[in-house]
């Protein structure tokens, strides 16, 4: 894993390398940084069909001007004062248009769509991001960078400097904005669960955001007993937009940079060989340079394509400022995680069968004997696992979420709780697969239908004659109180408890702590060995209800495993 420090020397290197000409460096800086101009762009527009030509214009005048960037150090803050640049040029150019309350939202998706969809976010989070549909331009501009921030992509130096005033005023215009995004946040969330008055109010809404309906919401919402009761604890925005990754960008995203008859004049017109010449000359070669998901085409045309079943691209990952671009999704797999990658949609059959990986897990298998120490747990390469949930995620309602991404273990921790509800377990799902999922062992010390008490011999994990039990789907198989699993890529777990109450916990974690709980035995205090799962090779065991796709309802999942 790079430290912050290597990272920011690479990164001098390349910006180096970029400004001397050199074709290949370039192309990394475009695709390494497109990401976080893409984010800073389509936040601060929420998605307006110009968002495209500005990234494209701020990515043009970077590329055309970097020759002039004296301090490499300062790259990312001079190019994300070039996309606000940009933005508000954009909104100086744009024609007033009069409110019309009778016209229908539009139909394409905004950028907080995108977030929610895109990133998975649940609960709070997606609050937080359908709030931004209710602030005005000049706030959803600093909200943009200002989310950056906290989620440790941009540093308040850096802010300040975007937007051309002091730190001090941007702190004062950051708590303005921080005010109405939780008015908004509670515009959202009275909307979710209207009461008759508010359903009266907004009859004749024609469900677009903007500051007359804010106005008028908030004014209802601070009178209403209803809306205004948050049935639940606010979580601080900051505190829930921490560790939510960039939004990736759009499958087949294209910028073209090709450079003007402008600056060829100018480089041609010259009598020394400078900068923009170098880069003339170089995007003009016949040879294609193909890097990490974004291709540097002769004419200087960067197409930057990922479909949805492709692993992120490595050189997509930008460098925040609190840690090294090593970890997540763009970590290479190891040896012993080397299947072959997902079939695109345009793959043969024969393709898409070589493709997958791992045995099914759907049937129900018999417990070890509690005396039986496990076999050897193979270790598989691990450069760590990020989660929007943070390093300890709780989830005890129907809908709740969590996106792990990164190269690494992970545990899942089940908590069933028939004395509150008793039924049929609908069991979580694994959806929006990038990448490969093995599960690698159970353990936690006991099976979930292992006994639990010593003076009521009904009571299992599952549930007792007093309280009801919960019952599993036919062929599942049966969990253990601890479920390991090894992720390269990124995944979305949802729990789809409706039928009986169970909650999950998730923490990302590594091979020495897995290995501690499943060879530790009745020796130990523990009720049994754990059991190993995985092979070390690609034949190692993917966890039930797992998909690539990403529906609506995680729970339609069909209930097998299925790639």
């Amino acid at each position: 894993m790079r430290t912050y420090a290597e990272a920011g020397r690479h990164w001098r290197a390349t910006i180096a390398d970029a400004q001397a000409g050199d074709r290949r460096a370039l192309d990394e800086l475009v695709a390494g940084w497109l990401p976080l101009v893409y984010n800073i762009v389509g936040r601060a527009l929420n998605g307006h069909a110009d968002v495209d030509d500005v990234v494209q214009e701020t990515m043009l005048r970077a590329v055309d001007n970097i020759g002039s960037l004296r301090d490499p150090d300062s790259f990312r803050s001079w190019l994300v004062a070039i996309a606000m640049r940009q933005i508000r040029d954009r909104a100086r150019r744009r024609t007033p248009q009069r409110l019309d309350e009778s016209l229908p939202p539009a139909e394409a998706a905004d950028f907080a769509e995108l977030t929610v969809l895109r990133l998975q976010l649940a609960g709070q989070r997606r609050e937080v991001a359908e709030a931004a549909r209710w602030l005005d331009d000049e706030d959803r501009q600093l909200l943009s960078l200002w989310w950056l921030e906290v989620a440790g992509e941009l540093t308040r130096r850096e802010l300040a400097a975007a937007v051309g005033i002091s730190r001090q005023h941007a702190a004062v215009r950051v708590q303005r904005v921080k005010e109405r995004l939780e008015i908004s946040r509670g515009i959202v969330r009275a909307l979710d669960g209207a009461c008759p008055d508010l359903r009266d109010l907004t009859a004749r809404w024609n469900g677009r955001p903007d500051s007359v309906w804010r106005k008028r919401l908030a004014r209802h919402i601070r009178g209403c007993g209803y809306c205004g009761d948050s049935r639940e604890s606010v979580v601080p925005a900051e505190r829930l937009l921490v560790g939510i990754a960039l939004v990736p960008l759009p499958a087949g995203f294209t910028i073209s940079l090709a450079l003007g008859g402008k600056t060829a004049a100018a480089a041609t017109g010259t009598a020394s060989v400078g900068w923009s010449a170098k880069v003339l000359t170089a995007l003009t070669k016949p040879a294609v340079a193909v890097t990490a998901g974004a291709t540097l085409a002769a004419g200087g045309a960067y197409v930057v394509v990922q479909t949805p079943d492709d692993p992120p691209a490595r050189a997509a990952v930008v460098p925040t400022a609190a840690s090294a671009p090593a970890t997540g999704p763009s970590s290479a797999p190891g040896p012993s995680a080397s299947a072959a990658p997902s079939a695109s949609p345009s793959a043969s059959a024969s393709e898409r069968r070589t493709a997958r990986y791992g045995s099914v897990v759907d049937a129900v298998d018999s417990a070890p004997d509690p005396d039986t120490p496990p076999a050897a747990l193979p270790e598989r390469p691990a450069s760590g696992v990020t989660s929007s949930g943070g390093a300890h995620a709780t989830m005890n309602h129907r809908g709740d979420g969590v996106t792990l991404s990164g190269q690494g273990y992970v545990l899942v921790r089940w908590q069933i709780s028939p004395q509150y509800r008793s039924g049929a377990l609908v069991m979580p799902s694994w959806t929006g697969l990038k990448g490969k999922l093995f599960h690698v062992a159970s353990g936690g010390g006991r099976r979930m239908d292992d006994p639990v008490s010593a003076t009521d011999t009904t009571a299992t994990g599952m549930g007792s004659k007093a309280t009801g039990y919960i019952v599993l789907p036919s062929g599942t198989q049966q969990m253990w109180q601890n479920e390991y699993f090894y992720l390269v890529g990124s995944v979305t777990l949802t729990v789809n408890e409706r039928g009986a109450d169970y909650g999950l916990n998730v923490f990302p974690t590594t091979w020495d702590a897995v290995e501690k709980d499943v060879t530790s035995g009745p020796g130990q205090g523990s009720g049994r060995y754990g059991l190993v799962r995985d092979t070390g090779e690609d034949d190692t065991p993917v966890p039930q209800y797992v998909t690539r796709e990403t529906p609506a309802d995680p729970a339609t999942v069909p209930q097998a495993s299925r790639l």
